[in-house]
């Protein structure tokens, strides 16, 4: 039995933290290639500090014209993600940083692996899913989140004029009965303009988007906060810190609360298992949770570079099951063809609907009409109610 009463604590970043920035410019890029072809290769990192953004990688298209002229509109692709995060810094601007696109053609030794439907590399993927939020996600992760992408809102509207695009929260959450129900200490660092400001300045600014965003009664008087705790915040972004691509893999998962494989997502094609068999395993482990099967579900799959067909399938449902677990290992298996090509397949993944999945985490989100997030929808749930 797991424990019922404890303290677990999350955080998340915001679109303009250094390494999101990167996470953004890497899923921006994906998307320019998907849009220009379902079946493009993508490899692609970003390194980003003061005045300078740096693109490497490597990337395909059918079409090797094509794919020229895409390798020359990188640049204007990033500057338009600094520019919608909103970084007009002196020393961090859109318009004027140096962006060096060192991005060139995939190997054909890869290609070879995955052009028969096999797997782009060899790994291990995670997903998970907890019936302790609407969203099936862990509380403080999910609303770790919530607070900085409303604070975004504020600031993007011009209804926080002072916010700059950098920040940081953290909640630290008490269980009862393996249950949320109180905010111990919140931590929120957010960049700010004005020099002047101080800590007791940018609280009063935000605390109010705090408590919009998190549920009733979970701040208390005993709540401790920690706004801007070190002072000034007002040199963020790349010119205070250096960015690379695929740096927050926990912020951009279950903020702890479950196993990570290890591999980033943000710059990677859906032939990548790392990304694309992670939005398989959350599906899944989202299904079982949704159908009723478990409280808590976590479930691993493995895969070879070249092998199609994972190497192995196992859940964990902690104690909460209602069905054996290796029932579980044997009914997702038989409700999703879980080779690459029948995960691209089955979730639509070939489209451009990744640089939206590159800030505030990939899970946790409304599934959307064009096909973002398909992988959380929960329409498995009567397949998975038969299979077991």
């Amino acid at each position: 039995m797991s424990r019922q009463n404890y303290v677990f604590t999350s955080e998340s970043v915001s679109e303009g933290h250094p390494d999101k920035l990167c996470d953004q410019i890497s899923d921006a890029v994906l998307d320019a290639l998907l849009a220009e072809e379902p079946a493009a290769r993508v490899a692609c990192e970003a390194f980003a500090t003061t005045s300078t953004v740096v693109i490497g990688g490597e990337i395909g298209l059918k079409d090797e014209a094509r794919l020229a002229e895409v390798m020359g509109d990188v640049p204007e692709i990033a500057r338009k993600v600094i520019r919608d995060i909103g970084y007009e810094q002196e020393k961090f601007h859109w318009n004027t940083c140096h962006v060096l696109n060192f991005l060139h053609q995939q190997s054909a030794h890869i290609w070879q692996g995955v052009g028969n439907g096999g797997a782009g590399d060899q790994g291990i993927m995670f997903g998970y899913a907890v019936n302790e939020t609407p969203e099936l996600m862990p509380a403080p992760i999910q609303y770790a989140h919530a607070i900085l992408r409303r604070l975004a809102e504020a600031r993007k509207s011009g209804a926080e004029p002072t916010l700059g695009p950098d920040a940081k929260s953290q909640l630290s959450l008490r269980y009862e009965d393996g249950k949320p129900v109180e905010v111990t200490q919140i931590v929120v660092s957010h960049q700010h303009k004005d020099e002047a400001q101080t800590s007791d300045d940018i609280r009063a600014i935000v605390e109010p988007y705090v408590r919009e965003m998190l549920p009733q009664g979970w701040l208390t008087e005993k709540t401790i906060w920690h706004v801007n705790p070190t002072g000034k915040f007002v040199i963020g972004g790349p010119d205070g810190d250096a960015g690379l691509t695929g740096r927050k893999i926990i912020v951009d998962t279950y903020g702890g609360a479950a196993p990570h494989g290890g591999g980033a997502f943000s710059g990677k094609d859906p032939t990548k298992v790392d990304r694309s068999a992670a939005y398989a395993a959350r599906y899944l482990a989202k299904n079982v949770v949704a159908a009723g099967l478990a409280d808590r579900c976590v479930i691993q799959l493995s895969y070879a570079i070249g092998v199609a067909r994972p190497l192995s399938i196992y859940a964990d449902t902690f104690g909460t099951g209602k069905v054996p677990d290796a029932q579980i290992e044997k009914a997702v298996g038989e409700v999703m063809e879980l080779t690459p090509k029948g995960i691209r397949d089955q979730l639509d993944l070939c489209k451009p609907i990744y640089r939206r999945t590159s800030a505030y985490g990939h899970f946790g989100r409304q599934p959307e009409a064009d096909g973002g997030f398909s992988w959380e929808r929960t329409d498995l749930v009567e397949a998975l109610k038969k299979a077991v």
